[in-house]
């Protein structure tokens, strides 16, 4: 059983992703767009630093399987701005990839005071539904609270491939959470953990637990 483990590790160990060879394709190929380290400039691109390396993988491979040379029997992840750029990256410049950026510090967006309009029509402060949602859920319609995946502080669960959500875009949050809801984007897995999530959920909760997000630490 020793030895069994010991294989076990230096298999797993040469299967990751090398974080300078990562660097090295980021600086080359995605800081016009990504930023340096993984912090874009604009809720246009995500902020990908720190984002868990097991999230960062899955998201590049099925973006990667999107593009002229899809397997139909594995998930994908169709986005225009990145059509073609990862057609021809092997899976090993991938895990290079996902290391570096999974090892950068993300910067803060910052939540904002908002005011939200709810089903009723009454208009409530949004930073206080934000923090409820993300923290209680909504018993009555059936949202979970966010921090069972995404933890209290919104560092995610990186083992379990659960990125960190915090200080990330607030319009990239919504923009993710409406296309769960929709059903455009389906690459949360079989059990359609996020698609779960979002159709229950109100427009008035999508933008208030974005902007609360896009400012936890």
């Amino acid at each position: 059983f020793l030895v069994l483990g010991l294989c076990v590790l230096s298999i797993s160990t040469f299967a990751e992703g090398n974080i300078k060879n990562g660097e090295t394709i980021a600086n080359a190929e995605c800081l016009a767009c990504h930023g340096q380290g993984g912090n874009s400039a604009t809720a246009m691109f995500p902020k990908l630093a720190g984002l868990g390396e097991k999230y960062l993988l899955k998201q590049l491979l099925d973006i990667k399987n999107a593009g002229a040379n899809s397997d139909p029997k594995k998930p994908k992840r169709p986005i225009a701005e990145m059509t073609g750029l990862l057609d021809a990256k092997t899976d090993q410049q991938l895990k290079d990839l996902a290391a570096y950026y999974a090892a950068q510090n993300i910067q803060l967006s910052g939540a904002k005071e908002l005011k939200v309009q709810v089903n009723s029509g009454d208009k409530v402060d949004g930073l206080k539904l934000g923090a409820r949602v993300y923290r209680a859920g909504n018993l009555e319609t059936g949202v979970p609270a966010c921090t069972g995946c995404h933890s209290p502080r919104g560092l995610g669960n990186a083992p379990a491939g659960f990125p960190r959500v915090s200080g990330q875009f607030a319009d990239y949050i919504e923009k993710q959470l409406r296309a769960f809801r929709a059903g455009d984007r389906t690459n949360d897995g079989e059990t359609m953990v996020m698609r779960e999530v979002a159709k229950h959920m109100s427009d008035a909760e999508i933008i208030a637990v974005s902007n609360f997000i896009s400012g936890l630490h």
